[in-house]
């Protein structure tokens, strides 16, 4: 398992394009945290945190497509960076000005969620120029899945370490500065530089004119109502066992399970085309979250909610390769930036749903909310299967892109395809 994981780190670039988006995306990662801390120490309510971040959120989801579609239109370079730095200032004037202005508040973190930069779809789209071989792009996959499961446990414990060491607005300074750090490491690469994405078809709708991808985006918003929901259940849980350590340990738990998940579906090829996978993936999704509404012991709930992980990262690195199936030509950036804000979109409904589940009925109701969300996923994956049969691209090339010098194609299929 870990010798195709190394391959992949020592071809060329590659460690540095993983380093540098995974720092890069570090400010996204962690700015819910941030600003709710931020607004704390400045004296705010909590519902004056809460409306905060979730402006941030909804700019960031507003942002994330049409940056990524100037990528795919004008170059990495000449778009993520002045991005990063745009979106970093907006984080300095919120840091600096504080709250004494709402309106300058609430102006100061939209301008950071709207120029939040697509670098976790030009990563995606940098893999298959980058790798070589059959298979290679397929577990790259994998591994961005997984390595964003550390981010999201690591970015967290970093706030805290910066708001305890110097303060909330320190952490907000620091952290997104060292975003603009990874978004210039990645820049400077030469496949970042080179990267230059296919023709397109001149059309308003963008990516978004593809059924199949439209399809896929319709289940990733409930696989992310579904993961925004435990968010907000395992909090009511914790309340309900009277120890805050609690949640701490489900989170730990979820995100163990879908790191032993997504190595473990990166160490093998698969054969077969990728959309049928998906459905079995998805369809294990949905029946690792039922086991929640149970509510039982913490012990026993730790194990189903890491049992309810494992699935999680197999089903976004496979999300990739439809993805890039079904991204018309020239729109492969953009695809996957509409892949991240819908999943956000979801997440964000999920916390909104499952708070009032637990308030009108029990904890167990607010999983199920999570259970519903994963077969509600399956339910449109089953349902638009002819549409997601018809990849935009040939269903001999796979996981190759439009920049991809390699030809590499997903395990089990074979190309003759150079690009």
């Amino acid at each position: 398992m870990a010798a195709g994981y190394l391959d992949i780190l020592r071809a060329r670039h590659a460690a540095r394009l993983l380093t540098g988006t995974l720092v890069g995306r570090l400010p996204n990662g962690t700015a819910h945290i941030a600003i709710v801390l931020f607004t704390r120490a400045e004296g705010g309510s909590y519902t004056l945190a809460g409306a905060l971040a979730a402006a941030y959120g909804l700019a960031t989801a507003v942002g994330q497509p049409l940056l990524g579609r100037a990528v795919d239109l004008y170059g990495q370079p000449r778009v993520q960076l002045p991005a990063a730095v745009l979106s970093a200032l907006g984080m300095a004037l919120l840091a600096l000005t504080g709250l004494d202005s709402l309106p300058l508040a609430y102006l100061a973190v939209i301008v950071a969620g709207v120029a939040t930069p697509p670098l976790e779809g030009g990563l995606r789209a940098l893999w298959p120029s980058v790798l070589k071989g059959e298979g290679q792009v397929h577990r790259a996959y994998a591994m961005d899945a997984v390595a964003q499961e550390i981010m999201f446990t690591v970015g967290p414990l970093l706030v805290t370490l910066l708001v305890s060491l110097w303060s909330p607005a320190a952490a907000l300074l620091v952290i997104n500065a060292i975003g603009v750090l990874g978004a210039l490491s990645v820049v400077l690469s030469e496949p970042s530089r080179t990267w230059r994405s296919a023709p397109r078809e001149a059309h308003w709708l963008g990516a978004l004119r593809s059924p199949g991808l439209l399809a896929l985006l319709g289940a990733f918003f409930f696989v992310g109502l579904a993961l925004g929901s435990i968010t907000v259940a395992g909090v009511a849980y914790a309340d309900d066992h009277g120890r805050e350590a609690v949640y701490g340990w489900l989170m730990a738990a979820l995100g163990l399970g879908a790191l032993i998940g997504g190595l473990a579906y990166g160490a093998r090829q698969w054969a077969g085309a990728p959309e049928k996978r998906l459905r079995v993936i998805v369809g294990l999704l949905a029946l690792g979250y039922l086991p929640l509404t149970l509510t039982p012991s913490v012990p026993l709930m730790t194990v189903f909610a890491a049992l309810a992980g494992v699935f999680l990262a197999p089903a976004i690195a496979c999300s990739f390769i439809v993805v890039d199936r079904h991204a018309p030509r020239g729109t492969v950036t953009e695809a996957f930036s509409w892949l991240v804000t819908t999943f956000g979109v979801g997440a964000a409904v999920g916390t909104a749903v499952a708070g009032p589940a637990v308030e009108l009925d029990s904890t167990a109701w607010s999983f199920a909310v999570a259970g519903a969300g994963g077969v509600a996923a399956l339910v449109v994956l089953l349902a638009t299967g002819k549409v997601l049969a018809a990849p935009v691209r040939s269903a001999a090339v796979v996981t190759g892109s439009e920049n991809d010098r390699n030809g590499a194609v997903e395990p089990g299929f074979s190309s003759g395809h150079k690009a």
